[in-house]
């Protein structure tokens, strides 16, 4: 069963995908896609960043 207290968020693979939107595309429309995708799922950027560095340690 989910945990309510604990947020949902999409799958990594997902994540990933809008980080490379954002990151390596060349394309600005793809890079705004990228990076409004991840603020609507976390709420901001740095929350994103926090949620990857943790996935990435463990």
């Amino acid at each position: 069963m989910l945990d309510p207290k604990k947020p949902q968020y999409p799958p990594l693979p997902l994540i990933q995908t809008w980080v490379w939107m954002m990151i390596e595309s060349r394309d600005p429309e793809l890079q705004d896609k990228g990076r409004n995708n991840l603020i609507s799922a976390f709420g901001s950027l740095a929350k994103a960043n926090e949620y990857l560095s943790k996935v990435n340690t463990k």
